[in-house]
């Protein structure tokens, strides 16, 4: 068994080759992001932006109206009758987050000898900050008192143009037929890149919904682990997604859009740095990077308020 000395020089040579000079190269912030990513639920199919500078602009450009026209041989079209994209930005801005961790020293000696400390590290971080990213990316309101989530306006926040009021009601195939029908019909076009997401309890009532139905599929439903769609789009939980909203704090929101209108905004130079406190007989490791979500276009998204998950 070798003395703490043996362990705290093993592990500030493995540390140091962490993150050389405190920066990660670009694979290795590549590498740490989507061990996050991972994690999470949601963030696996959201669009990441990996930015070249804190703030960044991404073009936009869509036809919102009709481009064709009747033609007329050798003729031109009529200047009323021609058709131009409409263009816009949408701005980037990274925030800066950080995630602190704790190891002792008697934990990291199996870990050292067995050559899995670095992996250890990545693995134990990771996975805490990316289920604390995805709380970030919906729940961030600029007015909260929550540390984390001040720090930006997440997608619940950010979703103003389509708003369907639930009114209460628990999540069932009246509250979806609902949501689809509010998005804009350009934008539901592809069902199958849809998603609704909502809390977990939401889902397990709709799921639930489906089951009480005295039919083939009402019976699958209840033994089953296969959660069923909506008209083709499917439903999914998110254990981040709040429970305590409204007047009775029993209520959630539901989400509809395709994940790939998120974006996922990183500035690439993710920086680790480490100290120890000898005292206490832990290693301190700090992980710093700048992040920040936005839709790429917020009117393709619908939000019902006021859906019953407790």
């Amino acid at each position: 068994m070798q003395d703490n000395r043996d362990i705290v020089q093993k592990a500030d040579f493995l540390l140091a080759n962490l993150a050389p000079g405190g920066l990660l190269e670009p694979a290795q912030a590549d590498r740490f992001i989507q061990l996050a990513i991972d994690q999470a639920v949601v963030m696996p199919q959201m669009t990441r932006v990996d930015m070249n500078a804190p703030k960044e602009l991404r073009e936009k450009i869509r036809y919102g109206s009709r481009a064709l026209r009747k033609g007329t041989e050798a003729q031109s079209l009529p200047l009323a009758q021609r058709s131009a994209p409409d263009t816009s930005k949408v701005e980037l801005d990274a925030q800066l987050v950080k995630a602190e961790t704790r190891i002792s020293f008697e934990a990291l000696e199996d870990s050292i000898e067995r050559g899995t400390f670095e992996s250890t590290v990545r693995a134990t971080m990771a996975e805490r900050i990316g289920l604390d990213l995805e709380d970030l990316a919906f729940n961030g309101d600029t007015l909260s008192t929550d540390d984390l989530l001040k720090t930006l306006d997440g997608f619940i926040k950010q979703s103003t143009t389509n708003v369907v009021v639930a009114g209460g009601a628990t999540l069932q195939r009246s509250v979806l037929k609902d949501i689809l029908k509010t998005m804009p019909s350009e934008f539901r076009r592809d069902k199958r890149a849809l998603r609704f997401l909502t809390a977990d309890e939401a889902d397990i009532d709709y799921q639930e919904h489906l089951g009480d139905r005295a039919t083939v599929l009402g019976d699958e439903q209840t033994t089953g682990l296969q959660s069923r769609p909506f008209q083709g789009i499917e439903v999914m939980g998110v254990p981040v997604f709040p429970t305590n909203l409204g007047g009775g704090t029993n209520e959630t929101v539901v989400l509809m859009t395709d994940p790939s209108n998120m974006l996922f905004g990183v500035w690439r130079q993710i920086r680790i740095d480490t100290d120890r406190d000898v005292s206490a007989g832990v290693f301190i490791i700090v992980v710093t990077a700048r992040v920040d979500f936005k839709f790429a276009h917020e009117p393709a998204v619908v939000k019902a308020t006021g859906v019953v998950a407790v």
